[in-house]
């Protein structure tokens, strides 16, 4: 029986074709070819190269391996304060979670400016009283199993009977290792041999509850 959802913010809470994410993306990529004074394409072969094998995220890779500090610039350059400007507010969307029967909480590789900003201009921040971003795990985000713990804790859930929504198979993965109930959403089907459960659009997490 679910108790609880948490979902993931960006490609989850809205459709990937706003091209939210990907402007983050772009600028991540960006980043890395000016801190490191490469091309674009160098910073992206480097960042496909070490990222994903190694870390969650590109900033434990530029920290960790490219004497990297700055946090706090990093993230006002990756999140220019028109970067929603794409999203509005969706009344059925707002509407659809309201009509959740349990406790909803979001989970986010993102700053908590970020997530703010999303969730203000979808009309729905005051629906998610637990949002824990990127700074409360400590720069180590998803998929490390710390970060579902501590938004597990914020919510005051266990993994068995907390629903996880992610646009991304390896966050889901992540969950599910910790004995989760893991979906991924896959708007456009892009990962049609996922082998867990899956849905296209998120009022189909119904059939969970």
């Amino acid at each position: 029986m679910i108790k609880h959802i948490l979902f993931d913010l960006d490609s989850t809470l809205y459709s990937k074709n706003l091209n939210v994410e990907s402007g983050v993306d772009q600028r991540i990529t960006q980043f890395i070819a000016d801190y490191l004074s490469v091309s674009l394409e160098e910073a992206q072969k480097q960042r496909s190269l070490n990222v994903p094998k190694n870390y969650g995220l590109s900033t434990q890779w530029l920290i960790k391996e490219k004497g990297f500090r700055d946090i706090d610039y990093f993230y006002s350059v990756i999140h220019p304060e028109d970067e929603c400007k794409n999203l509005k507010y969706d009344p059925e969307l707002r509407s659809f979670i309201e009509s959740l029967p349990v406790p909803c909480g979001i989970l986010t590789n993102s700053p908590m400016v970020h997530a703010s900003r999303v969730l203000q201009a979808l009309g729905i921040a005051d629906l998610f009283p637990v949002v824990v971003d990127i700074r409360q795990n400590n720069l180590v985000g998803k998929p490390d199993e710390g970060a579902y713990r501590k938004a597990l804790t914020a919510l005051d859930a266990e993994p068995e009977t907390t629903l996880f929504i992610d646009d991304a198979p390896h966050y889901v993965e992540g969950f599910l290792k910790i004995r989760g109930q893991g979906v991924l959403i896959d708007e456009f089907n892009d990962h049609p041999d996922w082998p867990h459960e899956k849905i296209q659009k998120l009022e189909e997490i119904r059939r969970f509850l």
